[in-house]
């Protein structure tokens, strides 16, 4: 993959680029600032970008926004946001109106590097990664509103589930429960959420979107 890489750490962005490389992969940019980042994609068109949240100059949300810039610009390139910050403000933005592609991971929370690996590889094929805790931060900010408050406690753990990238078998696997079981408890969420008529997988990812923005 060609990847644009936006870390302010000079270590950690050397280390990123060393372990990205290493794994075959190519990173036609390593940036320290947003500014950076965007026209880093302008300039490469790369097919994923890592980005952190808090960066130069007033190291507050300006990698976060600028993912969103080159969202908006570019909405064909996947987005991991690579953060030891959760952001739901602009992360319900950053999904705003389509969910593939998007993951969320936080830095202290990555133990395994084959993990991180695999969920980079996710969202460059289009897919999420969110990491458990940005979805608790999510849902406790969505809990009060009128869909999603309709799900039951099950649902709204499937829904998490969904939203963290986990097929219907690894969402079954998780919760120790059938298949089956997992399949109706997503019917009942796509039903609940108004999205029983929509097609298959445009429906799943309708579901996450409303679950990331409400």
């Amino acid at each position: 993959m060609r990847i644009v890489l936006a870390e302010d750490s000079t270590l950690l962005r050397e280390g990123l680029t060393r372990l990205l490389n290493e794994d075959g992969h190519q990173v036609v940019a390593a940036v320290g600032d947003g500014e950076g980042l965007m026209a880093a994609c302008d300039e490469h068109q790369p097919e994923v970008v890592i980005a952190d949240v808090r960066m130069p100059p007033t190291f507050t949300s300006e990698g976060l926004r600028a993912a969103l810039a080159v969202r908006r610009r570019h909405p064909g390139i996947g987005m991991l946001v690579l953060s030891q910050y959760v952001d739901t403000r602009y992360t319900a933005q950053l999904v705003d109106g389509d969910v593939r592609g998007v993951g969320y991971l936080l830095k202290d929370r990555v133990v395994e590097v084959g993990d991180f690996l695999e969920a980079l590889r996710r969202v460059a094929d289009g897919g999420t990664a969110f990491d458990p805790e940005v979805v608790r931060r999510l849902l406790n900010r969505a809990r009060d509103t009128t869909s999603l408050a309709r799900l039951s406690v099950r649902e709204h753990e499937v829904l998490a589930l969904m939203a963290q990238g986990h097929t219907n078998e690894s969402i079954a696997g998780r919760l120790h429960v059938s298949r089956s079981a997992v399949e109706k408890h997503a019917n009942a969420i796509f039903d609940k959420l108004g999205l029983a008529h929509a097609d298959g997988y445009n429906r799943r990812v309708l579901a996450i979107v409303r679950f990331l923005n409400d």
